[in-house]
């Protein structure tokens, strides 16, 4: 059976063709995971310029020839960042100066589909070309990675956690950190470390741009722990446009204002479903501009209720995806609510 230190030693004399220097030398060789039972490995690389194409396919070559000619390996799948990505902060994520924008994303109940919002709207912003952090803060109903079909694990690098790098979506969950369905049964306290922990002990890109968090539905102590930790966060209200869905999002929402968090807008998800060319309000109609009407803000998109067209992700949308425009909306309008 391979193990990790072998594929090490086939790839590591590749050649970065943006500083013609080996992944040995640049220290390259960021991630490796390796699935004996399916023959499959996937690979985190840094590259002297990850925006280089042509760069990218030739040592895509070369990674190929070692992987599943020289060693055999079926399937391979290779991520790539620039090198010298895991820097640390020069300014801590919570410092007063600190250039990141926060976005919470919040619901009145669970099964709207916030945490599939959260994951898209991620993708969006990283399809814009902005630099993404992901927080799971939904510490009991965890879904952020099932959504986004992450099997990696965080990597400890000295005092710090280095968070799975994922569609260029750099993702931290508590479920990545704990048996798989294994229940958490914390009392509020360990909610806030858990919570500081993902803010000041994870080793955020030097560049990430924004960090979005998914909020557990209701208004519990997470939501509270945001407003201390965070006090310049904002919000996005994800509802259907069902009345009892709209109702709670309400409550939702005027919490947010009672802890001055802006509230940006809101989205209602599943708003229809179109099928033979007509749209079925499955759920309703009304319930995602009542919510912004009680909450004195603007909907900002109505997503319909359909599955991806590509193969490879359950619940999330690719560029190709006829679905992406309406998150590729959705991020620009966020992009412009940080720019006021």
């Amino acid at each position: 059976m391979l193990t990790k230190e072998q594929i090490q030693a086939a790839i590591a004399a590749v050649i970065d063709p943006t500083n013609g220097k080996s992944l040995a030398d640049n220290e390259a060789i960021r991630q490796i995971d390796y699935d004996s039972d399916a023959n499959k490995c996937t690979l985190l690389i840094a590259m002297a310029n990850d925006k280089d194409q042509d760069a990218k396919n030739k040592m895509q070559l070369q990674l190929m020839k070692a992987l599943k000619i020289d060693l055999g390996i079926g399937g391979v799948k290779i991520e790539y960042v620039r090198l010298g990505h895991r820097s640390v902060q020069e300014t801590p994520i919570l410092d007063a100066n600190s250039t990141i924008k926060f976005l919470a994303i919040a619901s009145g109940k669970g099964g709207v589909g916030k945490s599939t919002v959260t994951a898209n709207l991620a993708l969006a912003l990283s399809r814009l070309g902005r630099k993404v952090g992901l927080i799971d803060a939904d510490v009991y109903g965890s879904s952020i990675a099932q959504i986004m079909e992450i099997s990696e694990r965080p990597k400890q690098v000295g005092n710090l956690v280095d968070p799975v790098l994922h569609e260029g979506i750099e993702v931290i969950a508590t479920s990545m950190l704990q048996a798989e369905n294994a229940p958490l049964m914390w009392r509020g306290p360990m909610l806030g470390k858990i919570l500081t922990h993902f803010l000041t002990e994870v080793n955020w890109a030097k560049d990430t741009e924004y960090i979005l968090f998914d909020l557990p539905p209701g208004t519990g102590d997470v939501a509270l722990d945001i407003q201390t930790k965070i006090p310049q966060a904002r919000q996005l209200i994800v509802t259907t446009p069902h009345p009892s869905a709209a109702h709670v999002a309400v409550r939702a929402g005027k919490m947010a204002q009672s802890l001055k968090h802006p509230i940006i807008g809101v989205v209602e998800n599943m708003s229809y479903l179109d099928y033979n060319n007509e749209q079925l309000f499955v759920f309703g109609t009304g319930g995602g501009e009542q919510v912004a009407y009680e909450l004195g803000t603007q909907l900002l998109v109505q997503i319909p209720i359909a599955q991806p067209s590509n193969e490879r992700y359950s619940s999330l949308y690719l560029a190709e995806d006829p679905m992406s425009g309406h998150y590729d909306k959705l991020a620009k309008l966020v992009m412009l609510s940080f720019e006021q």
